[in-house]
């Protein structure tokens, strides 16, 4: 079991609002260097989701399938990071960057909420490798970690980092193992879920995802901690992010 994390085990940003895949727009690809210099930009700390690539390296993009960032069809597991540089752009012309290319943008200035996509049981190699990546980290608050893979998260444990476990509508029996790990990352339907109202009040946090309309965020209050969000007024997400 892990000791659950309290408010002051994270970095005070996570609490302000995570821009969910950085904070992107019509200009700024998600998960890109870009959207990630903007939510920087603007305060906040990001959201990622790291793969590793066929040749071990690890590579910053929501889904494995590639096509719906860059326009063009391949899985990240399949593809090695030189065919991906040789061969894909973001849709706003950026690369598709890797991961120690933003560790290398943010330079421990920003909290990074690194959300590890596992792939066809790669959870370890996975695991592995974001640790190594990040063995460097000098402020452990400056890194949260979550996964819907528990297994990734458990291998992880050593690292010193938080771990969130995500959990959607779909997969409620992983709640089953919410006690493994530091706090729960939850999808904003389950906020009100008995299970959940017991965590929070035993002293678990928990944050939420994604938050993007106007009615979700007057529904969220008293009901987590944190929030993550896109398409909304950076100001108004400061406002409620404020009374949570």
């Amino acid at each position: 079991m892990a000791k659950k994390a309290t408010r002051q085990d994270f970095d005070p940003s996570f609490f302000r609002g995570i821009a969910h895949r950085g904070l992107h727009d019509e200009q700024r690809t998600e998960n890109g260097l870009a959207a990630f210099q903007n939510a920087m930009d603007h305060g906040l700390c990001f959201e990622l989701d790291i793969h590793l690539t066929k040749d071990g390296e690890l590579l910053v993009c929501h889904d494995s399938e590639l096509e719906r960032t860059t326009g063009k069809r391949g899985i990240i597991e399949e593809l090695t990071l030189k065919e991906i540089r040789e061969n894909y752009r973001l849709l706003d012309g950026e690369v598709v960057p890797t991961f120690q290319e933003v560790l290398n943008l943010t330079q421990e200035k920003t909290l990074i909420v690194t959300e590890l996509k596992t792939y066809k049981g790669n959870y370890k190699a996975l695991a592995k490798k974001a640790m190594e990546a990040l063995k460097g980290i000098q402020d452990k608050k400056k890194i949260t970690l979550i996964s819907f893979d528990p297994r990734a998260l458990l291998y992880c444990k050593k690292g010193g980092f938080t771990r969130g476990l995500l959990i959607y509508n779909k997969r409620t029996d992983i709640f089953l193992v919410r006690n493994f790990f530091e706090y729960l990352d939850l999808e904003d339907v389950l906020l009100q879920d008995k299970r959940v109202i017991s965590y929070r009040k035993k002293g678990g946090i928990v944050n939420t995802w994604t938050i993007e309309t106007e009615k979700q965020l007057s529904e969220i209050q008293g009901y987590c901690d944190a929030i993550t969000f896109q398409h909304l007024p950076v100001e108004e997400v400061r406002e409620i992010t404020s009374k949570l």
